[in-house]
């Protein structure tokens, strides 16, 4: 039976997080990210796990991967600022194949930028946030609801793929109350995914970490169980001690790849679409945009006016087979495309639809209103 509760996105993040298994925080308060971080400061001790507030957000993530790598479920949260910081050991986590969610309620930016207000400023940052080749997953919570259920599946994923997940809240979503439509707690217990375990037929001093096929995730087991390997940030081979080989170094960057690729159709494609099957006039849009786009779409339908909406849930990598498909039904004109930002996600939907949408921008803190989003359809003709 779904459970019904008052509270705010950033408070129902962190309660997904404990009911996903999490059992480790390590972060940093920032704006307008820090309910999160005290909410896990809150329920974590009550159910056996740890909580950190380290001395910066460097320390918070590094102390977040450390407690992954022992098997603990981890989790580290921030803002725009804050990932800037953590960059360099998200670059970590991708190499060593350590899973984490780490939740980015986004504000203004760039720099300290816009501290309470909203904007969808870090949307190419969770794409590429740190140097080197790997391929990112990004998922974003479009509603209360979805601020407990995304970052339930950023847990599932990050274990599965034994990668980091990035949860995009913004200050909008994160500070608003009111009442979310949970799933029930067995529910959610069944849908738990937990990181592959080793074959206990290979002798702990014969097992190798990364000897894993070329589309699938290390299998890294937990410390302090008798299994002896290395975990560097150096390209490594099998048992993932440092190497220069050609072959090794390659074929370690290309499965980092194939292991998100392989499973892109049946675990990370997600999306939403509202009223699309009549629809003449659509909009794409992600996260807290959507509230105003179904407001928009609603108001309009009472005036026979024919509009839909497509909203990736996943938006890295992207749904890019069904925004192709959507690109074939609507001409570029009949597509409008609203952003917290001068435009961050549309050369992607240009990408795969092969044609560029009409933009709707606003980067000075405020929402964009459902007022605004019929105006400019309507000035497309509507």
């Amino acid at each position: 039976m779904a459970r019904e509760i008052i509270s705010s996105g950033n408070v129902l993040a962190a309660m997904a997080a404990i009911d996903a298994g999490c059992r480790f925080f390590g972060g940093y308060p920032i704006t307008p990210s820090s309910e999160i971080a005290h909410e896990m400061s809150v329920r974590l001790p009550k159910v056996g796990g740890t909580f950190i507030q380290a001395e910066d957000e460097i320390a918070g993530i590094s102390t977040a991967l450390g407690a992954s790598m022992s098997g603990v479920k981890a989790m580290t949260n921030t803002s725009g600022p804050g990932m800037s910081l953590k960059a360099e050991q998200i670059g970590l986590g991708f190499i060593t194949e350590v899973p984490l969610v780490i939740t980015n309620v986004m504000r203004g930016g760039p720099s300290t930028g816009l501290p309470t207000r909203v904007q969808q400023s870090d949307v190419m940052m969770a794409k590429y946030p740190t140097h080197g080749d790997y391929k990112s997953v990004t998922v974003c919570a479009g509603n209360l609801d979805e601020c407990y259920t995304e970052v339930v599946r950023a847990f599932n994923i990050a274990e599965e793929l034994m990668t980091p997940v990035i949860v995009l809240l913004d200050e909008t979503i994160g500070h608003m109350v009111g009442k979310a439509v949970l799933p029930d707690i067995e529910e959610v217990e069944k849908s738990i995914v937990n990181r592959a375990e080793p074959d206990p037929s290979i002798p702990k001093d014969k097992f190798l970490p990364y000897d894993v096929p070329n589309d699938k995730p290390a299998v890294l087991p937990k410390f302090f169980q008798g299994y002896h390997y290395h975990i560097t940030g150096l390209h490594h081979g099998p048992s993932g001690f440092p190497t220069e080989d050609a072959k090794i170094c390659q074929d370690l960057i290309e499965r980092l790849h194939r292991k998100i690729d392989a499973r892109r159709k049946d675990l990370l494609d997600s999306y939403e679409e509202y009223k699309l099957d009549d629809a003449e006039y659509l909009i794409v849009c992600y996260g807290s945009v959507s509230l105003s786009a179904r407001e928009a779409i609603d108001r309009l339908r009472k005036e026979s006016k024919k509009v839909g909406m497509f909203r990736p849930k996943t938006l890295w990598p992207s749904p890019e087979e069904k925004i192709a498909e959507l690109g074939e039904r609507f001409d570029a004109d009949k597509i409008l495309m609203p952003e917290l930002n001068m435009g961050q996600y549309i050369d992607e939907v240009e990408r795969c639809m092969k044609k560029r949408p009409v933009a709707l921008n606003k980067a000075n803190g405020r929402p964009i209103t459902p007022a605004e989003i019929i105006e400019k359809l309507k000035e497309m003709g509507i």
